[in-house]
């Protein structure tokens, strides 16, 4: 079976508080982005984790997409062993949660080639043990979410459907430890589901991303592209996640505009 595995976008991310288990306590809407890896599923004779395109640091054997196949194997030994092969091509460190979908569509694939029928609130269970963002690609749809960023409550945005996108990826590399480092919790100026209930453009003063008043004055690039987006007309501008990929929406445009760019920028251009 070969899946393809998708990045997502974060509208907003406020971090409300740090919780006693050392994670933190946070809301964002997440959003399906059609930037995908490639992920194949093969009957073998024994398990086996094959990686290429972007390198992926890290000892392979505590790859995700292994894990996940360690996960089920673990509640059903009668499991058969398989070969996994991932082809890298969404950037790592870049708040794009390439990962967290590597390891849920694995879920997903390895539940139809194993035929284990597992429904999707199961697989949600699994996923949420592989990562706190793991679950909300198990239905891939807009969501809210909440706590860990693993409790979703769908969340309709038909003002995005067929807008234009740019991502930026300025080939910098922002792990995750490095950007909560830097926040401190506080409650949101507004509040998220009302706030994108507005116009888009209107998210400019009211849909904010807590990391960018952190990791913006230690990486000024990243507010550069942001204001290179606003000047090109985009409706909304934002860093991803904890970032370090920033992104640009176009409502009335079917593609978004080529901008002068660095050659070692990865760039995405398409539609939601």
């Amino acid at each position: 079976m070969l899946v393809f595995p998708n990045a997502k976008l974060n509208l907003g991310l406020h971090i409300t508080e740090r919780r006693p288990d050392g994670f933190h306590t946070l809301e964002t809407v997440m959003l399906p982005l059609p930037w995908c890896d490639a992920l194949e599923v093969l009957p073998a004779a024994e398990t086996t984790l094959t990686l290429t395109g972007r390198p992926i640091p890290g000892d392979p054997a505590t790859n995700l997409c292994r894990r996940a196949y360690e996960l089920l194997q673990a509640d059903f030994p009668a499991v058969p062993p398989v070969h996994l092969h991932l082809h890298k091509v969404v950037p790592i460190g870049a708040g794009l949660g390439g990962g967290s979908a590597d390891a849920a569509f694995a879920l997903r694939a390895l539940n139809q080639v194993l035929q284990l029928g597992l429904p999707d609130e199961q697989l949600e269970a699994y996923a949420r043990r592989l990562g706190s963002d793991c679950a909300f690609f198990i239905r891939n749809e807009p969501a809210l979410a909440l706590g860990r960023g693993d409790e979703l409550q769908p969340l309709a945005l038909p003002q995005l459907r067929g807008a234009a996108c740019k991502v930026i990826y300025p080939n910098l590399h922002i792990s995750t430890a490095e950007a909560y480092a830097g926040v401190t919790p506080q409650a949101p100026a507004h509040e998220l589901r009302a706030a994108l209930a507005g116009s888009v453009e209107s998210w400019r003063d009211t849909v904010v991303n807590d990391f960018e008043a952190s990791l913006a004055p230690k990486y000024p690039l990243l507010g550069e592209l942001k204001a290179q987006l606003y000047a090109a007309g985009a409706a909304y501008a934002s860093l991803s996640g904890s970032g370090s990929a920033v992104f640009g929406l176009w409502l009335e445009l079917a593609a978004p505009p080529a901008l002068d760019l660095p050659a070692e920028y990865l760039v995405w251009d398409g539609q939601l």
